[in-house]
């Protein structure tokens, strides 16, 4: 199934076998109820007359469909075909995850795309049937849905963290799309929030000026717990394993069950649970959840199809591996720039060394936060700061500081609006940046599931201790970053 088209017989069947493989790549709308399901909804399958199929939610409301609060799309995996697509739709609809849309508008979505509004409004009418106006707008109600649903967050506060203007907007679109108010949808909850102990009412005012017309109850300040979902299987040991031996001091924290970090304005925790991953955000300005929520997506690798890479590279001589490491993902970043410096400061020196000076970096550039740690600079701290003595050669250094300049002037878009190979090409000609590098740099930031550390020295004695030639290197195409992983993973 292309990421463009829908073959009707194929989507019903899979909607009959409520075939998981399947969720989150399109959506099912039954016109008897004008509501519309993932493929694993467990209601009973409608008459094929009455359905209609959809590639994204957007396209579903933007016909007249209201999610079902039976399946809940709002859980649903991303769809991993645009998940791996670099074109322009594809990072167009990261930019919407990550909340561009929300804070510079379709316009300000498509200039960071270097398109005019026109172009980019045709290019997602083409794919997904629904404008980027629309997709962002159902990415804010589904989010807001699943926060009513899950926590106990005020329904003013919810607005926001969904990124709506006011709350007034917020209850007009919610009416208007799903036939609903917030309050009648927590009141059927059943969820942490009909049970959550109210505070002081106060009236809040919009982000536009709007009131929401009578005064909120607010509780007090906490921590939100999220559900995010993935493909089963999932190797939560090699991806939290990844992460704790490369986790950076007074940033990070983690093991094999846990990830912790330091954010702007808080802290954010993940650990698996059964059959979801929890995300528990502390944050004093909520409005940067929708953000929290698709970075951390991106940092487990939770829209990856396991079961389509497994069947591709089993037909190797990477089988043994695939069989030994079911689930295995390849972990990606909460910040493209920050991944890029790791990977300046990891060239040929071993991982536990460059946790040391990671930590010394953040130490002295990073701001502080209230934890006692530091969060990690950004590419204006870092060109501000001075970074001799820390354990760095001067040519490091100035490796650092370019790339910072190329990243904080825009040259270099390391976060999803930039076209992979572009960025690659780019990241080359900085000097002190390699084929290794700029291709790590693409396989964990950039995404791109073909990128091959070129180059890299454990990959070489692993391939030669199993007798892999190099000429295998084109039969794993278009995985090679799973690749990579399976034999950095294995011993």
């Amino acid at each position: 199934m292309s990421p463009t088209e829908l073959d009707f017989d194929s989507c019903y069947r899979a909607v009959s076998a409520r075939d998981a493989r399947f969720d989150g790549r399109f959506y099912t709308a039954v016109t008897t109820t004008r509501i519309y399901c993932r493929p694993i909804c467990p209601a009973r399958t409608p008459a094929s007359r009455n359905v209609r199929f959809y590639r994204h939610a957007a396209s579903a409301e933007a016909a007249g469909f209201r999610p079902c609060k039976r399946c809940r799309p709002e859980l649903s995996p991303g769809d991993p075909g645009w998940d791996l697509r670099g074109d322009l739709v594809g990072r167009a609809l990261r930019l919407i995850d990550d909340g561009a849309a929300d804070e510079d508008g379709v316009a300000g979505l498509a200039r960071r795309l270097h398109i005019t509004e026109r172009h980019l409004h045709r290019l997602f009418v083409a794919e997904l049937g629904a404008g980027p106006l629309a997709v962002a707008r159902t990415k804010r109600l589904l989010l807001a849905k699943q926060l009513l649903t899950e926590t106990a967050l005020p329904v003013t506060d919810v607005a926001f963290a969904a990124g709506f203007g006011s709350v007034r907007q917020f209850n007009a679109t919610m009416r208007e799309t799903y036939g609903f108010t917030p309050s009648e949808l927590r009141a059927t909850a059943g969820g942490p929030a009909s049970r959550a102990v109210a505070g002081p009412a106060r009236e809040v005012t919009g982000g536009d000026g709007s009131t929401a017309g009578e005064p909120v109850l607010t509780a007090a300040p906490a921590t939100l717990r999220l559900r995010l979902h993935a493909r089963e299987p999932y190797d939560v040991e090699g991806v939290f394993g990844f992460l704790a031996s490369r986790a950076i001091p007074g940033l990070e924290v983690a093991d094999a069950t846990s990830y912790s970090r330091a954010v702007p304005g808080g802290t954010i925790t993940l650990t698996p649970q059964r059959g979801h991953l929890a995300l528990d955000v502390s944050v004093d300005d909520t409005r940067q959840l929708a953000r929290i929520v698709a970075r951390c997506r991106r940092l487990l690798d939770l829209d990856a199809d396991p079961a389509a890479i497994a069947e591709a590279l089993a037909q190797t001589s990477l089988a043994p591996l695939v069989a030994a490491r079911p689930g295995l993902r390849v972990p990606g970043t909460f910040d493209g720039f920050e991944l890029a410096v790791r990977a300046v400061v990891g060239q040929q020196i071993s991982v536990a060394g460059a946790r040391t000076l990671l930590g010394r970096m953040v130490a002295r550039a990073g701001r502080p936060t209230t934890a006692e740690g530091h969060l990690f600079p950004t590419p204006a701290e870092l060109l501000a700061a001075d970074l001799a003595g820390l354990g760095l050669t001067n040519r490091r250094i100035d490796t650092l500081k370019e790339l910072a300049v190329r990243v904080d002037g825009g040259l270099i878009d390391l976060d999803g609006a930039q076209e992979p190979a572009e960025a690659v090409k780019e990241l080359l000609s900085i000097p002190g940046i390699g084929p290794w590098t700029a291709s790590y740099i693409a396989l964990r930031a950039l995404r791109d599931p073909d990128a091959w550390p070129t180059g890299d020295l454990v990959l070489d004695r692993r391939m030669a201790a199993l007798d892999i030639p190099k000429e295998h290197l084109e039969r794993w195409r278009p995985w090679r970053a799973y690749a990579a992983l399976h034999l950095w993973s294995h011993s």
